[in-house]
């Protein structure tokens, strides 16, 4: 069963008054990002969005968390159309985002808090989630107290407090050292594994991208559109000796593959298009 789908999907932004940009050797006032833009996410699954900087993958979380609209084509969630942000989805961000006035605990409440739930389940919940995540001893601290890395299990923690449909996550791993960007993805996995919950993760690490996903999806260089989709053929649960294999290697060498040309395209494109300011 299909949870999002994503139907002949444009996304134009407008320029500063005084801004332009070429399009095809014309000054526009507008950037075009997407541009037939066709995926189909099914519920349950972690997919994984892999592409060029600014092909649109981020714009595209927004458009599923109703953060933004399309400027013409439908994101449906649950056969809807998305027009506003919905309590099925919640977003974990590159930076942590985390009130710097609240402890672990209480940022972890945040969600649940708008929602009137009565404090002594909130505190229930919160604390569950940060005995997921090891964090129980830290609960009374507050961000500027925690690293980088525990900053963003919280976040991830009170994205899921509310239970959401849908997790979409922006680069969530990308300011991280490599080794807890690695133990983050196993805490990642063996939690999602327990869960319902769709994943809809961004990244520019291959490597990252096909260990966490179910597929991953490539998307083309702007004007960004789905230029393919991957299954990543690898056992569940995943640990970190599959890292290693054969099996990986070969998924990646298959992501890479689709992804190579894109990545010289931006470069081209970036290199040599003229800008009008």
């Amino acid at each position: 069963m299909d949870i999002i789908i994503a139907e002949k999907v444009n996304k134009k932004f407008q320029l500063k008054q005084g801004q332009n940009i070429n399009n095809n050797g014309v000054a526009s006032n507008q950037i075009e990002v997407l541009s037939g833009f066709d995926l189909k996410i099914k519920k349950g699954e972690f997919l994984v969005l892999v592409g060029p900087s600014g092909s649109g993958k981020s714009v595209f979380l927004d458009l599923v968390g109703g953060l933004s609209n399309p400027t013409s084509g439908v994101v449906y969630l649950d056969d809807k159309p998305v027009v506003a942000p919905s309590s099925k989805t919640a977003y974990v961000f590159q930076q942590y985002a985390l009130f710097p006035w609240r402890t672990a605990l209480s940022n972890i409440e945040f969600g649940l808090e708008s929602r009137g739930v009565l404090k002594e389940e909130r505190i229930k919940i919160a604390r569950e989630l940060l005995s997921l995540f090891g964090l129980s001893d830290f609960e009374d601290r507050f961000p500027y107290q925690l690293s980088g890395g525990m900053q963003q299990r919280v976040a991830i923690a009170r994205a899921l407090a509310t239970k959401p449909e849908v997790l979409l996550m922006d680069e969530p791993f990308a300011a991280l050292d490599a080794q807890t960007r690695e133990i983050l993805q196993n805490e990642l996995i063996r939690i999602w594994e327990g869960t319902q919950t769709t994943v809809i993760f961004v990244t520019h690490s291959i490597d990252e991208a096909v260990f966490l996903a179910d597929r991953v999806a490539v998307v083309t260089a702007r004007l960004g559109k789905i230029k393919e989709i991957i299954e990543i053929d690898l056992p569940r649960p995943r640990n970190a000796e599959l890292r290693s294999s054969n099996e990986f290697a070969a998924n990646r060498h298959k992501v890479w593959g689709a992804l190579k040309a894109e990545v010289n395209k931006a470069q081209q494109v970036w290199k040599l298009a003229p800008v009008f300011t």
